[in-house]
C-alpha cells in the first residue's frame, strides 16, 4: 500500500525480503559490499531494534555504505502500543561506529537528505515521520541546522517534525516571549558546523531548551549539551523535552503521547514563558 510504485520501476533491483529484517540487513550488507548501492526499508523499530546484531556486525564495522530507512520515528504508531514507538533509534545507532543520522523535519527536506545519503561513504540511518510544517510557512532552504523562527525568548532547538509542529504557535508569540527556534536534522551533533548566529543567540539567550521525541538516555540533547561544553559556550537556563515513557497508563495517538511526555506545544509555551520571567 505504499511501495508499490518504487517495486514497478525499480523492478528485479527490488527485493522484498519478506518478515526478517535479519536477513534483511546482511543481504544488503553483502551487496554494498559487492559495491552495489543499497537502501533497506522497513518500519522504524523493525529496521534498527530487530537488526541491530546484523547493522552493528555485518554493517558498522565493516564502513559499508548501507541507507537504512525507518518510516514513523518517535511515537508515530502511537496505537500499536511500545513494541511499535521507536524513541531510543538515534540513541542507539549512534554507538556504532561510523553511523550517521538524518531526522527530515518537512517533506522538502527529503531530496537533499536523500542526495547526501546517497553521497556519503558511510552506514547512514533516515528516521522518516509525518511533516507538521504549517499550511503558509515556507521553509528556509535545507542544513543540518536551520533557524525557523525569529524572536527575542530563548532559543529552541528541535529535531526533526517535532520542530514543524511548534511554528505556528511560536509565531503568534509576542517577540519578547518568542523563542528563536532552530530545527535539528543531522547527527551526530559533533560533525556539525554550528552557524555563529545560533552560537551568539545561546551566549545572549534567556534559556536553551531542546525537544526530541526521544528518551533521555542517549539523547540529541546530551550530544548538544556536550559539543557546547567543549566549546566552552556555558547554558545558564536549560530545559530538555524528551519522551518519557515507553508507555503509559493508556495507549493513544502520537500527539497524547507526546503530551504525555511534555513535548506537546503548549508544555514547551508555558516553559518558555516561565524562563522569561525567571531572566
Amino acid at each position: 500500500m505504499a511501495l508499490e510504485p518504487l517495486r514497478d520501476r525499480l523492478k528485479e533491483r527490488f527485493i522484498n525480503a519478506g518478515v526478517a529484517e535479519q536477513n534483511m540487513v546482511t543481504v544488503a550488507a553483502a551487496l554494498a559490499h559487492q559495491k552495489f548501492e543499497v537502501w533497506v526499508y522497513s518500519i522504524a523499530p523493525f529496521i534498527y531494534a530487530r537488526a541491530f546484531e546484523q547493522i552493528r556486525n555485518d554493517i558498522c564495522l565493516h564502513n559499508l555504505p548501507v541507507k537504512l530507512i525507518g518510516n514513523g520515528g518517535g511515537f508515530h504508531y502511537g496505537v500499536m502500543g511500545p513494541t511499535h514507538h521507536a524513541i531510543e533509534d538515534y540513541g542507539v545507532l549512534l554507538t556504532l561506529p561510523n553511523m550517521k543520522a538524518y531526522i527530515p523535519i518537512f517533506t522538502e527536506d527529503l531530496n537533499p537528505i536523500i542526495t547526501s545519503a546517497a553521497m556519503e561513504k558511510c552506514p547512514s540511518y533516515i528516521r522518516l515521520g509525518r511533516s507538521e510544517k504549517p499550511n503558509d510557512y515556507n521553509p528556509p532552504k535545507y542544513q543540518p541546522l536551520r533557524q525557523l523562527t525569529a524572536g527575542n525568548g530563548p532559543v529552541v532547538i528541535a529535531i526533526g517534525p517535532l520542530a514543524g509542529s511548534y511554528i505556528e504557535s511560536f509565531q503568534k508569540l509576542p517577540d519578547d516571549v518568542r523563542p528563536n527556534l532552530w530545527g535539528l536534522s543531522e547527527l551526530p551533533f559533533a560533525n556539525i558546523k554550528i552557524p555563529t548566529k545560533l552560537i551568539d543567540q545561546l551566549r545572549d539567550a534567556k534559556g536553551l531548551c531542546i525537544a526530541e521525541e526521544h528518551v533521555k538516555q542517549g539523547s540529541a540533547a546530551s550530544q548538544i549539551l556536550l559539543t557546547l561544553t567543549e566549546m566552552g559556550i556555558a547554558i545558564e537556563n536549560f530545559r530538555h523535552f524528551y519522551a518519557t515513557s515507553h508507555q503509559f497508563k493508556y495507549s493513544g495517538s502520537q500527539n497524547y503521547l507526546r503530551e504525555c511526555s511534555g513535548v506537546n506545544v503548549e508544555n514547551v509555551i508555558s516553559v518558555i514563558k516561565s524562563l522569561n520571567c525567571e531572566h
